[in-house]
């Protein structure tokens, strides 16, 4: 089993990462996490040019920490499975900036006073991509660097055309699609999931009143109670598949031991849904 860190903890997930991180290179640069988590730090906290501190309540900077979290402890797997192409320190890095990354689309500038940042949820994709090319460009990164980033956040698209994504790398693809399979299972295998999701459909419910696109699925949802009902079928109908086919089964890289060991993610994800299940039975009877 996976060591329980506390992901309200910032520097606890830092840590973690960063144990992670010398693990794989253990003459790696053992400053760079530090660094990164303190640049994170600096815009969720609003630090960071003229934005606002994050103000979205469920895709807050705990729900970035859990992504960031599941990846290191998936891309590790990977490296000590030793599949190819081989992860290079240089794209762990890349990779962690885009978890870091991957949600700074409900970032509000200053000036912006109506609503919290949930009302971008349609749109905060495109907004994470074009906040990461704006800080990295900051930082000194190259355009090659800045477009794995945004390559990589693009994966955690809902409804992303996986194919449509101009990976400059096979290594970059796997990367992204550790993302996206982090950031779905960071957040559903967390103990207090099935608490937030009220939280969520708020962040739903704001976000239907900035768009006008009939098409889009925050729309499908009527009230907490429906997303609640729900998401046991979102978890079996829409995430496994998307993890076993679209993500080609990078999950499995948590298995302990790999690779036929036990996923506590997985695990965690299922009693989640279990207790949902049991909720809803309860109700009906």
């Amino acid at each position: 089993m996976f060591p329980w860190v506390l992901t309200k903890d910032a520097k606890a997930v830092e840590l973690e990462v960063l144990s992670a991180y010398l693990e794989m290179f253990p003459k790696g640069d053992s400053g760079f996490v530090p660094a990164v988590f303190g640049w994170a730090s600096d815009y969720f906290g609003g630090r960071y040019r003229d934005y606002q501190a994050v103000d979205a309540s469920y895709h807050d900077e705990e729900h970035t920490m859990q992504g960031a979290l599941c990846m290191a402890r998936l891309l590790r797997g990977r490296h000590h499975a030793g599949d190819e192409p081989r992860l290079t320190e240089h794209m762990l890095q890349l990779g962690i900036l885009a978890i870091l990354l991957h949600d700074s689309g409900y970032l509000k500038k200053r000036d912006d006073t109506e609503g919290t940042g949930a009302k971008y949820t349609v749109t905060h994709v495109s907004r994470s991509a074009d906040f990461s090319a704006e800080l990295l460009g900051d930082k000194g990164y190259n355009s090659t660097d800045i477009r794995a980033v945004q390559n990589m956040i693009l994966c955690t698209g809902i409804n992303a055309n996986l194919a449509a994504i101009p990976f400059q790398s096979e290594l970059e693809r796997v990367v992204g699609y550790s993302l996206g399979t982090s950031d779905l299972l960071g957040q559903m295998a967390a103990e207090d999931y099935v608490e937030k999701l009220p939280v969520l459909f708020e962040e739903f419910a704001e976000a239907a009143r900035y768009t006008e696109d009939p098409k889009q699925f925050i729309l499908t949802y009527n009230s907490p109670a429906d997303l609640v009902q729900r998401t046991p079928a979102f978890w079996e109908g829409f995430v496994k598949p998307k993890l076993e086919h679209d993500f080609k089964g990078v999950y499995q890289y948590l298995n302990k031991p790999y690779p036929s060991g036990t996923n506590d993610y997985v695990r965690h994800v299922e009693a989640n849904i279990d207790r949902l299940r049991k909720a809803l039975v309860a109700v009906l009877v």
